[in-house]
């Protein structure tokens, strides 16, 4: 197999308040556009946890696993893979950050992430296969941060609402030797496929799509 395309930063109006499109429509979408699969990276944020009817933890990662779990029953319908991420953000300041290589148990065990900071987070995943990358580090109110604490940063994001300064972006990640993505950054129908990577394996899981940037078996950026 080859040449296959991966958005690897997707919201669904299930849990991303920003988010306009239901999981169900955008791996439809996604499907119809081409893609092998997407990564769900919905926005884990201390307001919206704290904004959930649930005192209980693991109803709370229920309700924010709601869009993956439904994207990933659709996506076996439709023969798309949905893999599960997170947009990370912690109550520090307004950075945003991508996080792949955990499944469902590791949000059950670890309770509010973002009560962490960048440099605790990054210490507390370093004998782990977690990967953490920066989610468009030039945007206006996002501070880059400090580089030995990210495994990579967003090279490209596609939402064309933001202007993301991605040379600015691929400027950094140049500078410090770190890793590379792309996304779409989809809230919105008309984001769809306005980013990601091409790969030429299947990935089926975070687990394997750690693995795979890891090992930096990107072949190709999508820069729309």
């Amino acid at each position: 197999m080859n040449n296959l395309k991966y958005d690897t930063h997707v919201h669904t109006s299930e849990v991303s308040s920003c988010g306009k499109v239901d999981a169900n429509t955008l791996v439809q979408l996604y499907k119809k556009a081409g893609y092998s699969g997407i990564v769900i990276t919905d926005h884990y944020t201390k307001d919206y946890f704290e904004s959930l009817p649930y005192t209980n933890w693991q109803q709370k990662v229920d309700q924010f696993l709601s869009g993956y779990t439904t994207a990933f029953e659709e996506g076996k319908e439709v023969g798309l893979k949905v893999i599960l991420g997170m947009e990370l953000r912690f109550s520090e300041n307004f950075n945003d950050y991508l996080v792949f290589g955990f499944d469902k148990e590791f949000l059950y065990e670890n309770p509010a992430l973002y009560d962490m900071n960048i440099k605790t987070f990054r210490e507390f995943i370093e004998n782990t296969q977690m990967l953490i990358y920066q989610a468009h580090p030039f945007r206006v109110t996002v501070t880059p941060a400090n580089p030995e604490y990210l495994h990579g940063v967003e090279i490209h994001n596609g939402n064309p609402r933001h202007n993301s300064n991605n040379q600015k972006a691929l400027d950094f990640a140049k500078k410090y030797n770190l890793k590379m993505l792309s996304g779409s950054d989809f809230h919105q129908v008309q984001d769809i496929a306005r980013g990601g990577i091409i790969i030429n394996e299947p990935i089926t899981n975070s687990l394997e799509l750690a693995k795979m940037l890891r090992q930096d078996n990107i072949q190709d950026y999508i820069t729309v």
